[in-house]
């Protein structure tokens, strides 16, 4: 029988790295040998950056400006298109089979393709292989916004794992407090923030969201240069392929913001922690925002989580 200890503490892993740009095949390959390394570390969690499968196309305009679009840019949408996967589909089996063969929860950014439409997509599998579900990311920022769509209330999951509840918030998500606060209704404990932002400002704010929500933040960054993309790639970043287009940062921290991991910003790395959910009820001794903290008397929020479709069939 497992010990209380042992049912409590479990190793989490965040991989900070880069994909194969625009080459799915190959990205899923730097995956599972990236998935077998944090197992080999002892990790039942395995956390991987924002649209790691299989870009995050930094730097590039898509050929447009107010009002006009170029051919060009045109193209590499369809090569940014034709780079995302389906879900679900044979990718996302792939995907099952790494998180099987490590007997790890696997949570992995990508762009997923839906019709013509992209989404920026979190994906989620349990160590026995199953797809667990999936969270888009509801608002992108910026020029994401021109590659984009928006997801919606219908996937917002928080998992009832063994190793605790489990969701995912992307990146400048993690600035909207009301989808913090859904969260937090929903008891998430390891709190899943894969990100594009190598700020060092981004190490608190996730501290700020570890301490508020009184959750384990797992926050996950590529380390990436310019030789991770094609040589066609024609970016601000220029064509030296030493260049670091996207720095990392990634970290783990407490429920009372200790940072237990990282930040790191040198290097391709997995950053390993152990984490106790006991100390989760620990530090809401003092403060439970959604609980003995909040006041609903004076705040309210309604969280609508069903599906919104442009079409539909009756």
């Amino acid at each position: 029988m497992p010990t209380t200890s042992e049912m409590n503490e479990t190793t989490v892993a965040v991989v900070q790295a880069a994909p194969v740009a625009f080459d799915v095949c190959r990205t899923l390959d730097k995956v599972r040998d990236l998935t077998a390394e944090a197992a080999r570390s002892g990790a039942t969690l395995t956390l991987f950056p924002e649209a790691f499968v299989s870009a995050y196309p930094r730097g590039l305009d898509f050929g447009s400006v107010v009002g006009s679009r170029t051919a060009a840019g045109r193209e590499q949408f369809r090569l940014y298109h034709e780079s995302a996967i389906d879900v679900p589909g044979p990718h996302v089996d792939a995907l099952a089979t790494i998180a099987r063969d490590n007997r790890t929860y696997l949570v992995i950014g990508v762009i997923e393709r839906d019709g013509g439409t992209l989404y920026c997509t979190v994906l989620f599998f349990s160590p026995a292989g199953d797809f667990l579900g999936k969270h888009r990311k509801l608002m992108p920022t910026a020029s994401e916004r021109l590659v984009w769509g928006y997801g919606d209330g219908s996937t917002l999951p928080v998992f009832d794992t063994e190793i605790g509840k489990l969701g995912a918030v992307i990146c400048w998500e993690n600035y909207m407090p009301l989808l913090r606060t859904a969260m937090y209704a929903k008891g998430i404990e390891i709190y899943c923030a894969p990100t594009a932002d190598g700020r060092e400002r981004w190490v608190s704010s996730m501290q700020h969201i570890a301490l508020e929500g009184r959750c384990f933040v797992l926050s996950c960054n590529q380390f990436a240069r310019r030789s991770d993309y094609p040589p066609t790639y024609d970016s601000i970043y220029g064509d030296d392929p030493t260049t670091v287009i996207c720095r990392g940062g990634s970290c783990i921290i407490s429920p009372l913001a200790e940072i237990l991991a990282g930040p790191n910003y040198e290097e391709e790395t997995i950053l390993t922690a152990t984490i106790d959910r006991r100390d989760i009820a620990r530090a809401r001794l003092d403060f439970d925002a959604v609980g003995h903290y909040a006041r609903p008397d004076v705040f309210q929020l309604i969280v609508d989580e069903s599906k919104k479709s442009a079409v539909s069939f009756r």
